[in-house]
């Protein structure tokens, strides 16, 4: 790796750096140690400590050295910058920085810069009723929560996409680069076009040690190192050292090498007649000691440069003198006298360090993104609406009619590039090609004659990562933007941990007046469990929904729209919505149009309804068949049609739900529906049989506390599937029409000795058509020609 020989810094220069430095080590430090006497104007006591030591100091030295270092280029160069760190146990130094530069203060009034301020910051750091240990959205300029990691680089890569002034410095620890998702997410400098995004400045900080075990990355020669580096398209500077001056100097001028470069690359692309190629962007590798400048040794032992200075190197200064004043000496070293007046305030020297408000980092609006979006310009969907003569009668696409909407929002918007679509591999499989009738996929690798779609500035981003595409979406939504993720049902799990902490962070935010509302974390579904069949079981879970229903009810929303006119109206609703987790769920295959646009629109804007054309109840019915999802609607309605003939008399009463939150009581999820309303949509007495999309005891779980709750019978998937054909996946799993119309006959009093000759015919049915299906490949023709016709 290339080591830059230049020692840009003055004397004074060089010391205002240090001092700085100095600070924010002390304030890091006294956010993890003091209850009391911040500016230890009085020898330390126990009573002085924190009855409970949290938090992270080994990273937190490195991470404010390059805070420091990144305020020197703000300053200098007027350019606006954004600080993102993978180690987000570091939480102590950004607090530390923001407190420092005035952000902190700007947010929260009462925590001045001065004596009282100081010590209410040093007392809610992981303290009850303050702010957790990591870098949290309580954190003014932060958009990585830093509790999980793996997920700063394409954060960082998403905040800049479409922003070309910014450049986001992305801190990446040691242990962090070992993840899954962070080892992908270095394949993002392929996407980045130079004309129209910003620049991320990847900075590897290697100091050693994870909690208990050294770190890969750490461990390997320089070689190996920039090899590796350079393989993923990078031009790496190594910094390292453990004397401060040295370092500075090193850090300064490997600084100012990448910003260098990196307006170099945006400058030739940016120049009238430029091409965006792909470019070696530049990246750091800083090696310091893990624990730096704390204490060398404790009981004899090594600390600093060890896995032992990772959390809290003094863990007994309640009880232990020599602890005690371990940490006092510690303290001291930072030489706080020199730093701060006596009213606790930064003294001139270190205040004039900091960037002006306008830069500094921690108010930057790129990190609060409801400050800067701007609504989407969408269409009418009704223009999209599929005609619909009869329900039933004919069929429908309804991503791909979805996708002739979304290639209109992209025109709408193209000015103001503030919409993308992210998915891995599977826009034109899940029939949303149409996009690419007004922009391509973001590509700046090779291109080949055979290659279709293919654009240096495409709105489309697609990588066969499911953690990176939504590591991007995460950073686009963060800073204010809009987008879409689209995937495989069965795949979409890969993310699970991620939308966790997505969700975690809007629920927090939710509380902060201080955080505006960002637009929504919107998934598209498709290519599911229902449709899976020549897939097979691999390809075959639809568990994501209970996954994000375990997520405050504040922030989760799932829809099963049944055709391709619910489709439309759901997602024109998602696509407008803030601070939400939107969980859209849709067939992509042919399938019946249900309702017409006006009808579709109204039923998704009730989320739950009677479908009238296919109850025949008069308002008593003997059953209520319910369903949710465009396969078990079409069965359902199929039972219907097999009751309706076979047993005449029975009065039926059809309810469609699209927004599942419906089930919920009002007291519980903000959609649910009052006891009364839903009493009189399901009935207190009377058996419902409810044809779902997911796992059946979901819905057993959302209406549980229902009157009635006895009452229900939920068919869905059960875990069984196989490649065969689309109606023997639902007879597997007991969803399919015969075995609907079979539930209403055994729990409909009346129909248990009545209809003895219909049960025995569906019975019959569901052996047939095993019979035909193993025989000839494919579904009885009664099956794969029904269609809705009463």
């Amino acid at each position: 790796m290339q080591r830059i020989d230049a020692t840009p810094l003055s004397d004074e220069e060089l010391q205002g750096l240090d001092a700085y430095w100095r600070a924010a080590n002390y304030l890091s430090v006294g956010q993890i140690y003091l209850l009391d006497n911040p500016l230890l104007t009085e020898p330390l006591r126990p009573e002085h400590i924190k009855p409970r030591l949290l938090g992270h100091w080994g990273t937190t030295p490195g991470l404010n050295l390059l805070y420091t270092h990144l305020n020197r280029l703000i300053r200098q160069r007027e350019r606006e910058l954004m600080y993102v760190i993978g180690p987000g146990h570091g939480g102590p130094a950004i607090v530390a920085h923001t407190w420092l530069e005035g952000s902190w203060t700007a947010t929260y009034p009462n925590t001045g810069r001065d004596r009282a301020g100081m010590a209410r910051l040093f007392k809610q750091f992981s303290f009850p009723g303050g702010i957790p240990s990591h870098v949290a959205p309580e954190v003014p300029g932060s958009i990585n929560e830093g509790g999980e990691l793996g997920y700063s680089l394409s954060h960082a890569y998403g905040a800049a996409a479409d922003n070309p002034d910014l450049v986001v410095a992305c801190v990446i620890g040691d242990g962090e680069a070992e993840t899954g998702p962070l080892a992908t997410s270095w394949h993002s400098n392929k996407f980045v076009d130079p004309r129209r995004d910003g620049a991320v400045l990847p900075i590897l900080h290697l100091n050693g040690y994870k909690i208990a075990n050294p770190a890969v990355l750490a461990r390997i020669d320089d070689d190996e190192l920039d090899s590796l580096l350079r393989g993923y398209g990078h031009e790496p500077y190594l910094v390292e050292g453990s004397d401060p001056a040295a370092v500075h100097q090193a850090l300064a001028a490997a600084m100012d090498r990448c910003l260098d470069r990196i307006d170099e690359i945006q400058l030739e692309a940016r120049t009238e007649g430029g091409t965006p190629t792909r470019a070696d962007w530049p990246m750091i590798v800083l090696r310091t000691p893990k624990g730096w400048t704390g204490p060398h040794t404790v009981d004899g032992e090594l600390v600093e440069d060890t896995w032992r200075a990772h959390q809290v190197p003094l863990s007994g200064v309640r009880t232990n003198e020599d602890h005690l004043r371990q940490l006092e000496d510690w303290l001291k070293s930072y030489r706080p006298d020199e730093l701060f007046d006596a009213n606790g305030q930064p003294v001139a020297s270190v205040l004039e360090l900091a960037p002006s408000p306008a830069l500094r980092m921690g108010s930057n609006p790129h990190a609060n993104g409801g400050l800067l979006t701007r609504d989407l310009e969408l269409p009418d969907p009704a223009e999209y609406a599929v005609p619909v003569k009869a329900p039933g009668a004919e069929d429908g696409e309804p991503t791909k009619v979805f996708g002739q909407y979304l290639r209109d929002a992209f025109t709408l918007n193209a000015e103001h590039r503030n919409l993308r679509l992210f998915g891995p591999d599977e826009t034109e499989s899940n029939r949303l090609n149409a996009v690419y009738d007004v922009t391509g996929k973001a590509w700046l690798g090779e291109r080949r004659e055979t290659d279709q779609h293919l654009a240096a500035d495409g709105r489309v981003l697609e990588m066969l990562s499911e953690h990176t595409c939504q590591g991007w979406l995460e950073g686009y939504l963060l800073t204010g933007r809009h987008g879409l993720f689209s995937s495989y049902e069965a795949f979409v799990h890969i993310v699970d941990s991620m939308v966790n902490q997505h969700a975690k962070w809007l629920k927090t935010i939710n509380r902060l007046e201080w955080r505006r509302k960002i637009p929504s974390l919107n998934y598209l579904l498709t290519s599911h469990v229902w449709r899976q069949d020549h897939n097979g079981f691999s390809h075959q879970d639809p568990g994501f929904i209970d996954h994000v229903m375990n997520k405050k009810a504040e922030v989760v929303r799932v829809y099963l729209p049944p055709d391709a006119n619910t489709l439309l109206s759901t997602m024109d609703h998602c696509l407008r919505t803030r601070n939400y987790v939107n969980v859209v769920v849709a067939g992509k295959q042919p399938q019946p149009n249900w309702l017409d646009w006006e009808a579709a629109a109204l039923h998704c804007a009730r989320g739950i309804g009677v479908w009238d054309f296919a109850s025949n109840d008069d308002g008593d019915p003997d059953v209520v068949m319910a369903c949710a999802g465009d396969v078990p609607t079409l069965e359902t309605l199929a039972a219907v049609d097999l009751l309706r003939e076979h047993v005449p008399e029975l009065k039926i009463r059809v309810v469609n739900v699209v927004d599942l939150m419906r089930l919920q009581d009002s007291t519980e999820h903000p959609h649910g529906l009052p006891g009364p309303e839903f009493d009189a949509l399901f009935t207190t007495d009377k058996p419902v049989i409810f044809a779902y999309h997911g796992y059946p005891w979901l819905i057993h779980r959302l209406t549980y506390r229902r009157t009635g709750h006895e009452n229900l019978h939920v068919r869905g998937y059960v875990e069984e599937g196989t490649t065969t054909t689309p109606f023997d996946m639902v007879v597997l799993n007991n969803l399919d029409r015969y075995h609907l119309a079979m539930d209403v006959i055994d729990r409909v009093p009346k129909l248990q000795t009545r209809a003895v000759k219909a049960r025995q015919y569906f019975v019959d049915q569901r052996v047939r058509h095993r019979a035909h299906t193993t025989t000839y490949g494919e579904d009885l023709p009664e099956v794969r020609d029904w269609r809705w016709r009463r």
